[in-house]
């Protein structure tokens, strides 16, 4: 071992120098990256304006990709496969603009969002892509599990369309939910049953897409909490800290119908948090009662002037019916359009024959 290398200042020169060169590799395939994706989105552009210019005739349109696949693989090697190409003419006719796109998502991420067809998804992804900071897999993921129309379920038109432009922004508890919450990646089969204590361990075997599936801003604390009353011990089954609400978020998971006594411990928890574990700065705690089966009526009635951050969700362990899901967030655009057109038409009658 040289003298230098227990020395303070050679470390932290040495630390400088790392950081300097990681900071670095970071910027440079990031510039790359976006000199790419701009180049890709020209290549695009010019192939739609030269359709659009008429320049080429109807019976040639099928064939220019093709044409223009082989030729260009003849002149630059490889990366011209007429899929390629198709690609890119998408994502110029997508994303007319792109000059904030190319500097925030990779190609591979941007392929994934053109696989998207609806508008309104495609840009729900594309924020919470930029947002989250999602690697590829990670969006795939979430288009599989039908992020967007999950969160989209029971809102109004309104908060779908500020869902969609901007992604999913957490300023209040209820925000956190989702319906349901999906555990796929656990691979239990239906209709095969396991106990709380199987469901638990196997969510913290797999604590990193559960993580993913709860959303931005989830640390983990612990499993089986244990809080003393009285010198009764309990234990919440997961516990996890909120860095963006800044308050503790405990979680109780239920294989079967969540009953009334459920709720109330859930309470009680959130009681002894804000009380004991609480400290300078942070938030009341959030509590989510995850459940296989949900009896809406007992939970209204059960939280009642209860605490309004305890919540009581579904779960299921499979992916969710997306054309089910897509049916519901359609009906209730329809009926907004159908509203609006309504309230026109009764604007627009004379004033005496306004109900």
């Amino acid at each position: 071992m040289s003298i230098l290398s227990t020395d303070d200042g050679y470390q932290s020169l040495l630390g400088k120098i790392s950081e300097a060169y990681t900071s670095g590799q970071t910027r440079a395939i990031q510039a790359v990256n976006a000199h790419i994706t701009e180049t890709y989105w020209q290549i695009g552009r010019d192939i739609v304006e030269f359709e659009q210019g008429g320049k080429v005739r109807a019976e040639y349109g099928k064939a220019l990709l093709a044409n223009l696949s082989h030729d260009l693989t003849q002149r630059h090697g490889r990366g011209f496969s007429r899929s390629n190409l198709s690609r890119f003419r998408q994502f110029y006719l997508a994303y007319p603009i792109c000059a904030t796109l190319t500097h925030k998502l990779s190609w591979t991420l941007i392929v994934e969002l053109l696989k998207i067809e609806d508008s309104l998804e495609r840009s729900f992804y594309e924020q919470q892509a930029i947002r989250e900071k999602w690697a590829v897999r990670e969006l795939q993921r979430q288009k599989r599990t039908s992020l967007f129309l999950r969160l989209a379920a029971g809102k109004d038109k309104d908060a779908i369309l500020q869902l969609a432009n901007q992604g999913q922004i957490v300023a209040q508890p209820a925000d956190l939910l989702r319906d349901p919450y999906v555990f796929e990646f656990l691979k239990i089969p239906e209709p095969q049953h396991i106990s709380e204590t199987d469901l638990e361990t196997r969510l913290c075997d797999h604590l990193q897409p559960f993580l993913l599936e709860l959303g931005k801003g989830f640390t983990f604390v612990g499993r089986q909490y244990r809080i003393t009353l009285n010198n009764t011990h309990y234990r919440v089954d997961l516990v996890f800290y909120h860095r963006i609400l800044r308050c503790f978020v405990l979680i109780d998971l239920k294989i079967n119908e969540v009953e009334h006594h459920d709720i109330g411990q859930m309470n009680m928890y959130l009681g002894y948090f804000a009380a004991e574990e609480n400290t300078e700065g942070d938030n009341p705690p959030i509590g989510i009662i995850l459940t296989r089966n949900k009896d809406e009526l007992l939970v209204e009635y059960a939280t009642y002037q209860m605490n309004s951050q305890l919540f009581v969700q579904k779960y299921q362990l499979y992916l969710p019916d997306r054309e089910e899901l897509r049916r519901e967030l359609e009906l209730t655009l329809q009926h907004a359009e159908a509203n609006a057109d309504s309230e026109t038409v009764r604007q627009a009658l004379p004033g005496e024959m306004k109900p």
